[in-house]
Order: C-alpha cells, then structure tokens, then sequence
C-alpha cells in the first residue's frame, strides 16, 4: 500500500516501518496494542504541539494581541492540558468537569473561557471562585444569574457576551451552530443580542469587554468568517455611543481537519489570512481600535494527533453484497460516525506493505446495526487478530465515549520519540459500577 497518499490525515510523526508496519511517535502501532490492549487511542505529542504552535505563529504573525484558547469539548485530560498550558494556549471550558481538570493542573484562570448555553449556578459560583477570565454569556437568563452572583461576591466578572450572527458556514446540521434557529447564543434578528448590550452595560458587576460568535465545525470555507466578522462588528458600531468598548472579540474555532485522503482545509495560515485582514478591515470601517483577538481552535488541535487501535474479531463475507469485519470498539469510543455520518479511513497497522484486496466495512460490536466505523474501506483480506488503525482519531472520539454495553472505554497513551505514557487507563467493570448504590436483597 502506498502511505504518501494518506500521510496528511495521520500524524505528523506516521510512517511506515522496516517491518512493514505503522509507526507513530518512534513506536510501533502492533506493539502498543500488545502492551496496552485495544481499543486504543494513540496521541503523537509533537503533533499536539506542533499544532498550537502553528495556530499561535500564524494568527501572531498578523495579529500580535492574539490567544488561542483550546475547545476542550475535543477532549481533555490533566496530562493534554499540562501541554496545552506549556504552549502558552488558553482553554475554552463548557462544564464544571472541564473546569476541574484545569484547576487540576493549575491551569491559569485568566486564559480560561466559560461557554454553555446552559451553565448551572453552581458551574458560574465554580467559575466565580476560580477567577475565570472571561465568562460567555449566552442568554438573557445566565446574564441576570450572573450579575447577581457577582453581585453577592462583591467582584466584577468580564464577560463577552455570545452572538447568533445567522449566518451559515456549509457543515453539517447537529454541528452548525450560528444560525438564527439554533440553541446557542443571542440572536441579531429577534432583539436578544441588543438586549443583552443594554443590559451588561448597565450592570455594575458585569464588565462587557467583547462580542463573541461560533458559526459551527468543521469549517472548510472562509468567507464564512469573513463575512460574519463584518455582520457582527457593523452591529456592534450602533452601541459605541453607550459605551460598548470592543476590547476583546473572537470568531469562535470550527477549524477543519482532514479526515479523508481527499480533504484539503484551509491552513492556519489560511485561517489566520481571513480572520485577521476582516477583522482590521471592519475595525476600520466602524470607528474601532483593533481588539485582543480570540480563537478557539479544539478539533484542530487534537484531531489529526491520534489513531484509534482496534483489533479485528469476526470477519463476515454476504457474497455479492459485502464483507464485514468487525473489531473490538465502535460507537461507544467513536460516535460519530452514527451520529453524524463521519467518514474516516482506515489501515491495517500490522501490514501496511500489503495491497487492498476490496472493500471492506469495519464494524462495531455495540448492539446497533447503525454501529459502523468505516465504510468500504480498500484493505487487504482481514484476519481476525489483525490491527486495524483509523486516523484523525483526537477529537470528540474520547470525549464523547461512553459505556454503552458496559464497555469500558478505551485506554489513552502519549507517545514520542519511542516513549509511551499511559495518561488514561482502560476503564474496569468495577469503575462502571462505582457509582450504582445498591444492596442484595
């Protein structure tokens, strides 16, 4: 099998063997699974890192006063945060839990972002008490909830206040998110947005330093932003003689990544080209000094830096129809592919010298016939006990993995320059019961 083809969706650090076997991060792919089972996920550190420079050096180069906050909502863990925190990223946080493992780390406050279209008074005490930098408000009830709570605290909380610009960026439905009929954010067309300038402005415990928007993930095109920039700046214009004082702003993340060998995305350079001229082109035109620019890069970041590892149990030949071979995960470890019809490829790990023999269709072994990972994939003839690996792996797999069949979910390790770390243990059937409170009868 030729690699060259597919190198881009794998991370940067995938090659090919003198064993005729995947590689990733010094280490061989069949090897891992040996010593750490499978399902597995696999994160190449100098990808992980690489990628936050390459954010942070391409929004730099033409914006200075840029931060890069990190969408947790990809995935999180204490050891990814420590790295996110020693590249000098923020982190977007959406939950108390996500909150928690940056206090863990001791991740700085003032780099952190609180979104959630939903967030419990006890997430905004948590927020409070941590000393959150800034905290996105989404809807007219959180801002009173808020002002309210700081107002107890005797503190001033700086906020952005989050915009439905409705506009559409081409992605898939479950993840466009800034459209008018959407549940995220206060929306131009309906009057919300304008209420909650007036309102924020006038509180005495609320200190509206910014605008914020989220157009959806994954994003391939860049008028998008372009053109939503623009819409939300023009917006923002009419309230400078209240004394709306744009001090922050951010186009929110959805960068794309390459899930096929077909799939080119914009760079982030490309990214940054875009984001950036419209945002000092729209600074201009309405009468606004250039703010701190956020961006809110999460798929981006930990998407192409892992590989899912699985092993390939039964294989099943319908002639004339198809051949499934089914492994070991599936939709408990990765979900979207059922649920948002995500494609991804797929390699035999264990043999990536040998030629496709057909179509094959990797399936899971979770009790659903929608429990499909990929869709005729070119493989060779599949074996069970053969390793199959599926890149693009790092973002929204982990994190929105569940037990479903009581299956524990995967174990997570760290490799580089052929060192691995285990940073997260297959789970137990005692872990999944830890929390059932029961007595035998």
């Amino acid at each position: 099998m030729d690699f060259a083809p597919l190198s881009h969706v794998f991370p940067r650090t995938a090659r090919v063997n003198a064993r005729g076997r995947l590689e990733i991060g010094g280490m061989d792919c069949v090897d891992l699974a040996g010593e750490f089972g499978t399902p597995l996920y696999v994160f190449c550190e100098e990808t992980l890192r690489g990628q936050c420079r390459d954010f942070l050096e391409a929004f730099g180069a033409l914006q200075p006063d840029t931060l890069a906050v990190y969408a947790a909502k990809a995935y999180i863990g204490p050891a990814l945060a420590q790295i996110l925190q020693e590249e000098g990223m923020g982190l977007d946080v959406v939950s108390g839990g996500e909150l928690a493992v940056a206090q863990a780390v001791g991740f700085p406050g003032e780099r952190i972002h609180f979104h959630g279209n939903n967030k419990s008074r006890e997430e905004l005490e948590q927020a409070l008490e941590y000393g959150v930098g800034h905290i996105v408000v989404d809807n007219l009830q959180e801002l009173q909830v808020l002002d309210d709570l700081a107002a107890a605290r005797g503190q001033v909380q700086p906020i952005l206040l989050r915009i439905t610009p409705g506009i559409d960026p081409h992605t898939h439905a479950h993840t466009t998110t800034g459209t008018l009929d959407s549940k995220f954010g206060l929306p131009l067309a309906t009057g919300q947005a304008e209420e909650a300038i007036h309102k924020a402005l006038a509180s005495r415990n609320l200190d509206l330093v910014g605008l914020h928007f989220h157009l959806g993930s994954p994003i391939f095109e860049l008028e998008p932003y372009a053109e939503a920039i623009d819409l939300v700046l023009s917006f923002a214009a009419r309230f400078r003689e209240e004394g709306l004082n744009l001090r922050q702003f951010s186009p929110g993340g959805g960068f794309a990544i390459a899930y096929l060998r077909s799939q080119r995305p914009p760079t982030p350079a490309e990214y940054a080209q875009t984001i950036v001229t419209a945002l000092q082109q729209g600074c201009a035109a309405y009468g606004f000094p250039l703010p701190q620019l956020f961006i809110e890069p999460g798929r981006s970041i930990t998407g192409p830096a892992a590989v899912a590892l699985y092993t390939v149990g039964a294989v099943k030949e319908i002639p004339g129809v198809r051949t499934y071979a089914a492994v070991d995960g599936g939709m408990g470890d990765n979900i979207r592919p059922a649920l948002y019809e995500a494609q991804y490829e797929a390699v035999a790990a264990g043999r990536m010298d040998a030629e496709p023999a057909g179509p094959v269709t990797i399936a899971g072994k979770y009790c659903e016939s929608g429990d499909i990972l990929v869709r005729d994939a070119q493989l060779p003839a599949l074996q069970p006990g053969d390793l199959v690996a599926m890149p693009a792996a790092g973002a929204y797999a982990p994190s929105m993995a569940s037990n479903y069949n009581l299956n524990a979910r995967p174990a997570i390790v760290l490799v580089k320059d052929g060192r691995a770390r285990l940073i997260r243990r297959r789970e137990t059937p005692q872990d999944m019961m830890a929390t059932d409170v029961w007595a035998a009868v």
